[in-house]
């Protein structure tokens, strides 16, 4: 078989070049539930493994068992835990329609502070209107929200589907990847995915002190301001961690519901401001840990500079909310692993020098080398 010329080579690989960038721009919208999915699956894998080699099991059947565990159990508990929730739901609703009541009755009557007089009528006719708005929706509302509820489940749908494909078949795709690699590079390409792996599995380790840390703190938290179910609000909280956008706001309309329910143990204030005293603490500490703990725990884990990820952290989640914070820090170092690896070929060096000056990272201390 006769082989393709130089020129038609490059000419071809610029073409399949370009075919891949339009398809990226094409299904751009497709990336992030494709990264949730990598992402999910990358956090449930360590268990695979660990099953599989505690048992001797193929793969396979270690993926099939922790996934479809997994799947049981997020359809079991919210079923088992439905008509709890429903019942506290309608309570929390009762009480917010009260409190809304409430105030609009507040703020009807003119203020009067010292011989000022204020008139926030105006304020309480806008919340009457708000209450009406949120009660009933318009139809064309309804239309929006049906749209987006149906692209949600077709997402919801390709990340499930997506995380058994990358449990399962992740080890074909990664040797795929290492064949695709010309024959005398390829055990750079080999020791290149093992310091990838080593920068995630670093990440994973800090993803997890996280979760405890803001576990302990929030419990902590709740049970100093006396809200009954510290402990377990608390390990949600922690839990919950890693989930993007919706997680921290699950955590802290539960906290808040709570202490709207059934106030403090000790606080003699009324439940609905005992509730906003609890958002008001969550509201600082949440911004602490995304401000301060996350660069700091990350940057430990990843001898990486806390300043740098300080800064990282912040563009991400302007440019692409909380997914982007989230994931900014192992892409980042990742990518730093790459360019490491490119300069020094670049510059002739060995391809994984041990005297290279690192980029943008804290070189590790005595007890990290060990």
């Amino acid at each position: 078989m006769k082989n393709w010329g130089l020129p038609f080579r490059y000419l071809m690989g610029i073409l399949l070049l370009i075919a891949l960038i339009a398809f990226v721009a094409y299904a751009h919208e497709a990336l992030e539930p494709l990264v949730i999915a990598a992402f999910i699956a990358y956090l449930v894998n360590p268990a695979v493994v660990l099953l599989s080699k505690s048992t001797r099991i193929s793969r396979r059947a270690a993926v099939n068992f922790v996934y479809f565990s997994a799947i049981l159990f997020l359809v079991a508990l919210p079923a088992s835990f439905a008509p709890l929730f429903l019942n506290e739901f309608q309570g929390v609703w009762d009480d917010l329609q009260t409190l809304l009541r409430q105030l609009q009755e507040n703020l009807a009557a003119p203020l009067s502070i010292g011989t000022i007089q204020l008139d926030l009528s105006a304020i309480a006719l806008n919340l009457g209107q708000l209450q009406t708005v949120l009660l009933t929706p318009l139809p064309e509302d309804a239309f929006i929200l049906l749209e987006s509820t149906s692209r949600g489940t077709v997402w919801l749908l390709v990340i499930i589907v997506c995380v058994y494909l990358f449990l399962s078949e992740w080890h074909l795709m990664r040797d795929w990847l290492f064949d695709l690699a010309p024959q005398e590079y390829r055990a750079e390409v080999v020791q290149l995915y093992g310091q990838l792996r080593g920068v995630w599995m670093a990440y994973l380790r800090g993803q997890i002190v996280l979760m405890l840390v803001v576990g302990v703190v929030f419990t902590i938290a709740w049970a100093i301001l006396g809200i009954p179910g510290a402990l377990v609000l608390g390990v949600i909280a922690g839990l919950f961690t890693l989930v993007p956008d919706i997680g921290p706001i699950m955590a802290v309309v539960l906290a808040m519901a709570v202490a709207l329910l059934e106030g403090s143990s000790w606080i003699t204030l009324p439940n609905h401001l005992v509730m906003l005293i609890v958002f008001g603490v969550y509201l600082v500490l949440i911004n602490l840990k995304n401000m301060w703990l996350r660069p700091f725990i990350m940057g430990r884990s990843l001898h990486m500079n806390e300043g740098f990820i300080f800064i990282a952290i912040l563009v991400a989640t302007v440019l692409n909310g909380i997914m982007g914070a989230l994931l900014v820090v192992p892409v980042m170092a990742s990518a730093l692993v790459i360019v490491q690896y490119l300069t020094n070929r670049i510059l002739g060096r060995k391809p994984y020098a041990a005297n290279t000056p690192p980029l943008f990272r804290r070189k590790p201390t005595k007890r990290n080398r060990n």
